[in-house]
């Protein structure tokens, strides 16, 4: 059976139409693709199904009317995946301030969905090549991290990275590292004292490595020493993603009902509508959505 993929354009002022559209000419032949989002964009893009949302205010609008449309589309898609009709979503580049306008509170996408999807425990894992990073806390400021890190946390975060590496990849004795907060995994509480309180009874529950400072872990990942790494702040766990993949990195959350991956970059208006955005890595969310989609085990 063939897997279907629904896939939404973003903030119309963005370049996420314009990557959609790219990849879109020449999609993987083993799915058919639902495109959402406004009608004028819509209709432009090679698919098996599109479907409008929005106002027309969108695409000449302010970021309010980009907001709406941007979220009509994303809940269209949850929608399309919880009533089973497609297997997979893969959302493009939101901006956080213009669905803030719109009424959408959230952080990021990784937090919304999980809302949408009833409250579900979810975390974001992002992909470059064969290195998984798995973040512990998402968009916070470095100053509120460490009180955000609990072994609870740490477990549960854990315990959604075994069973997704498991059910989506067909590892079923991942090996698992968790990545230190501080210099040199805290130096024996020179440096702090989250490593050696919090992170390594926490590794030591879920049969983990760690904590492995920050500057060896993913060395040793990109080795093939571990399946994932579970990182306590957001942009460590970028920024090895990026330096290991740019522009073919892929975001999956993990903890939904359904499959859900997206590019690893944001709106970028200084170069929308000119023809130039580079759809790398949208290309390998789609690839990975329905390389998941179609069953790794």
């Amino acid at each position: 059976m063939r897997s279907r993929i629904a896939v939404t354009v973003g903030d119309p002022r963005g370049v996420g139409p314009e990557v959609v559209a790219k990849v879109l000419e020449n999609p993987p032949a083993e799915a058919d693709f639902v495109v959402i989002g406004p009608s004028a964009i819509v209709e432009g893009i090679r698919a098996a199904e599109r479907i409008p949302v929005g106002e027309p205010e969108a695409m000449s609008g302010g970021p309010l009317e980009a907001g709406r449309a941007t979220a009509m589309a994303v809940e269209k898609a949850v929608e399309l995946a919880l009533s089973n009709d497609v297997q997979a979503i893969v959302t493009a580049p939101a901006e956080k301030r213009a669905l803030h306008l719109a009424g959408y509170e959230y952080p990021g996408h990784t937090e919304w969905l999980a809302a949408l999807a009833g409250g579900v425990d979810v975390a974001m894992m992002l992909v470059a090549g064969e290195l998984r990073v798995v973040l512990l806390t998402t968009h916070l400021p470095l100053r509120d991290v460490p009180a955000a890190i609990s072994v609870e946390r740490v477990l549960a975060v854990g315990h959604l990275t075994r069973r997704a590496l498991d059910a989506w990849w067909g590892i079923e004795d991942p090996r698992i590292a968790v990545c230190a907060l501080n210099p040199h995994a805290g130096e024996g509480g020179l440096f702090g004292h989250e490593d050696h309180d919090i992170l390594a009874p926490a590794a030591e529950e879920l049969h983990a490595t760690g904590p492995v400072p920050a500057d060896t872990v993913f060395v040793r990942a990109l080795r093939g020493e571990f399946h994932a790494v579970l990182v306590p702040a957001h942009d460590v766990g970028m920024t090895a993603v990026k330096v290991a993949g740019f522009g073919t990195g892929v975001n999956v959350t993990l903890g939904l009902p359904f499959i859900r991956t997206s590019p690893d970059h944001g709106t970028a208006f200084d170069i929308a509508g000119k023809g130039i955005a580079d759809p790398g890595s949208m290309r390998e969310a789609v690839k990975l959505a329905c390389r998941l989609a179609g069953g790794l085990k």
